[in-house]
């Protein structure tokens, strides 16, 4: 009894230890196939061409119907085709900045060539009636092959001769192609060949807080333009640059303009021109501002084609609006541009305009001085027809010109 419940035992076993063996036999089996496909799967291929696809899918169904004549017919649907069991793997693209930010040291090696030295040079008399050669420094930008260099017209205006000096050294002299003193931008030209023009950029895209580089031949130090760098401190600003003219829509930075800097570019983070260094305030500190590239883009335009601005002409003398003509006169506003002369003969003489008249709108477009009445009368030619908005006596009133030409 005792010796056939060991065999029971026995064979028990046996049996326990067969199917154990099986069931690990069948684990690493299915573990060897996985590990090839982790380590490959482009060697198996489960999935095959759409042919074995259909070949080995389900038989198709057949349906029947009759026609109207009572015929049967027999048709197959169509063959379902499933779909495959893996997951094709997805590339993946890679994000492009849309615009390409530089370094620094990236920038300045772009703008460096098409910077340049402009030294201008005049002879004046003194009380004693002798000759006293006076010699001034400034900066300017490659805009072509052919040698046309922007600069500020204080830079060459009233210069008897103009020299501008390469990055490389080359020295030439430069001849006038135009100025517009009330923008007080100036173009000149040189002949010389491997110029490397600067790229120009979109002032209407930039933003306060922004990075920039201020580039230009400072004091006239030997060796080379100077580099400094700030951020744009604020955009759309106006100074007075005396009574009667101002300066509209100009960029501010605290990067560092000094003497010598004027007719400089002032470059984004891209190496491209988004002002040119026009002016400093005397006392401030750090405050610097240049002449947003989109206005000027509109008057080298001109001066390359014409040599002067065509803008259109109203025949008045202007007058920046101030506290205490505002109280003379009872002015119900703060801004705008007081009439203190008329040419006779031209649109605001025929006009019927007088003395004392404030400008404070033309069309719809504000005047609050007359930089805002200079860069409107930019825009618009000889022969346009304007509405006039102005105040006589403290009264509200508007008329009717056609803008004249002031040549």
């Amino acid at each position: 009894m005792l010796r056939s419940i060991t065999k029971k035992r026995i064979a028990f076993y046996a049996v326990s230890l067969c199917i154990l063996l099986i069931v690990l036999l069948a684990g690493c089996k299915a573990q060897e196939e996985l590990d090839i496909l982790v380590e490959d799967p482009l060697q198996s291929d489960p999935i095959t061409s759409s042919q074995n696809l259909v070949n080995s899918s389900p038989n198709p169904v057949v349906i029947e119907y009759s026609t109207p004549d009572n015929t049967l017919v027999k048709e197959p649907t169509q063959t379902p085709i499933p779909f495959p069991t893996r997951v094709l793997s997805t590339p993946t693209i890679p994000v492009v900045s849309k615009d390409e930010i530089l370094s620094t040291v990236e920038v300045v090696k772009l703008i460096k060539p098409s910077v340049v030295h402009i030294a201008s040079g005049s002879v004046n008399m003194d009380i004693f009636n002798q000759a006293v050669p006076r010699t001034g420094v400034g900066s300017g930008l490659i805009l072509d092959s052919a040698g046309r260099i922007l600069t500020n017209n204080h830079v060459i205006s009233s210069a008897q001769s103009v020299t501008v000096t390469l990055v490389d050294g080359r020295s030439y002299p430069a001849s006038f192609v135009g100025a517009d003193p009330v923008t007080d931008l100036a173009v000149i030209q040189i002949s010389a060949a491997q110029l490397v023009p600067a790229r120009l950029g979109k002032s209407s895209e930039i933003e306060v807080g922004e990075d920039v580089i201020a580039v230009g031949h400072a004091l006239g130090l030997k060796g080379g333009p100077t580099v400094s760098k700030g951020v744009i401190s604020a955009v759309n600003r106006t100074i007075a640059v005396n009574s009667q003219t101002s300066m509209v829509d100009l960029i501010q930075t605290d990067a560092s303009i000094n003497p010598g800097n004027s007719g400089g570019p002032l470059v984004n983070t891209s190496g491209e021109v988004i002002g040119i260094n026009t002016a400093i305030i005397d006392g401030s500190n750090g405050i610097g501002f240049a002449i947003n590239i989109d206005d000027a883009k509109t008057i080298v335009g001109q001066l390359i084609e014409f040599g002067v601005v065509k803008r259109g002409f109203i025949g008045i003398t202007p007058f920046n609006v101030t506290d205490s003509i505002r109280e003379q006169i009872n002015l119900p506003v703060a801004e705008g541009v007081i009439i203190v002369g008329i040419v006779p003969g031209y649109p605001a003489d025929m006009a019927g305009l007088q003395v004392e008249d404030v400008i404070v709108k033309l069309d719809e477009i504000d005047i609050s001085n007359s930089g805002d009445l200079s860069k409107y009368l930019i825009n618009h030619e000889p022969g346009s027809e304007v509405v006039m908005t102005f105040y006589r006596d403290g009264v509200l009133r508007t008329i009717e010109l056609i803008l004249a030409s002031s040549q």
